[in-house]
């Protein structure tokens, strides 16, 4: 029976690495998910039920679209987190098709546990998603290679924040996230 950090964990490594068979060590079968996208940079469907759809929009679906994911979990599930945990994430990516894109972004996760570990129920909310060109990618992913993945601190993601203005509510979501 997994843990609440181990699903949020095997489910950034299956979302991240583009590796869809992870998600069933993760999700209940009749997992629901709901996506809340506060942005016009970037698009999902509202709802998904089922863990074959969840996998085919958050993992195989995403995975043909971007590379260079990162995505860092703000803060860790304690013990007393086994039915419900909410954190802020962190998330940054590049476009596959031309590689002239990069996206970087923070939001909230909602997660709900069954009694088996396993996520039952998930709200993504995207709260900043920015688009910046190609150019900025070697500088925008040295910074997120440099940190502790998939758990990072808003203080620890802030240390080495690029200094980009395209940027700037990204650094400041992550500030009040602290």
């Amino acid at each position: 029976m997994p843990t609440p950090a181990e699903a949020v964990r095997t489910y950034i490594l299956a979302k991240d690495g583009n590796r869809p068979f992870l998600m069933r060590q993760a999700f209940a079968e009749d997992v629901a998910l709901e996506m809340v996208v506060k942005t016009d940079a970037i698009s999902f469907p509202s709802t998904a039920s089922g863990l074959n759809a969840v996998e085919e929009i958050l993992v195989r679906r995403f995975g043909v679209e971007y590379e260079n994911i990162y995505t860092f979990c703000l803060s860790q599930p304690s013990e007393t987190d086994r039915a419900r945990f909410q954190c802020h994430w962190l998330v940054g990516m590049s476009a596959k098709a031309s590689g002239q894109l990069l996206r970087v972004g923070c939001g909230r996760y909602d997660w709900h546990f069954n009694g088996h570990g396993k996520v039952v129920r998930l709200v993504i909310t995207i709260e900043v998603m920015k688009v910046l060109s190609g150019a900025e990618l070697d500088g925008v992913m040295r910074w997120l290679s440099s940190l502790p993945y998939p758990w990072c601190s808003p203080s620890q993601a802030l240390l080495s924040f690029p200094s980009q203005n395209d940027l700037r509510e990204v650094e400041a979501y992550l500030k009040q996230a602290q």
